[in-house]
């Protein structure tokens, strides 16, 4: 019954420690669950600061803790798990710029200058011909030809 009774002289101290173990728990499982029942801790603790029976600091706790678990948890751990997209290939190229270096049309691909490499073209809309110098926008990547659209330039 000893431990019992310092348990009710220190119970804010109890939740602190239960917060802490909790905290460094989430450390080893990072999954994001040990934390949110920490931060209950947390909120039990200051429940017993305040002078709350031992019921309602149980309570505020659990009601804390269930509350960071469904509304807290899921936002932090989207944003964790959700990286920066890493595109490859042929991919990366889609919505870059280039410049015609020879003349195409759809039935006959030109050539385009992009990301530094020469590309065969054709224009995605086919009644569209490719002239050289003209400034085009990649829509497309099929096998090794670059389908784009013209840039329109602001020249009189």
């Amino acid at each position: 019954m000893a431990f019992l009774d310092w348990l009710r002289e220190h119970d804010w101290q109890a939740w602190l420690a239960l917060s802490i173990v909790l905290g460094m728990a989430e450390m080893f499982s990072l999954d994001l669950i040990l934390i949110m029942l920490a931060a209950g801790a947390v909120v039990g603790m200051v429940a017993a600061l305040a002078g709350l029976g031992a019921g309602l600091q149980v309570i505020a706790a659990a009601g804390a803790a269930i509350a960071m678990l469904a509304l807290v948890r899921p936002s932090v751990a989207a944003r964790l798990h959700a990286g920066p997209s890493l595109e490859v290939g042929h991919g990366k190229l889609v919505g870059q710029q280039g410049v015609v270096t020879e003349a195409g049309t759809a039935l006959q691909p030109g050539r385009i200058r992009l990301a530094g490499e020469i590309w065969s073209a054709a224009p995605y809309d086919d009644r569209l011909t490719l002239e050289p110098g003209q400034a085009v926008e990649v829509l497309e990547i099929r096998g090794a030809t670059a389908y784009v659209h013209p840039i329109p330039s602001l020249e009189p």
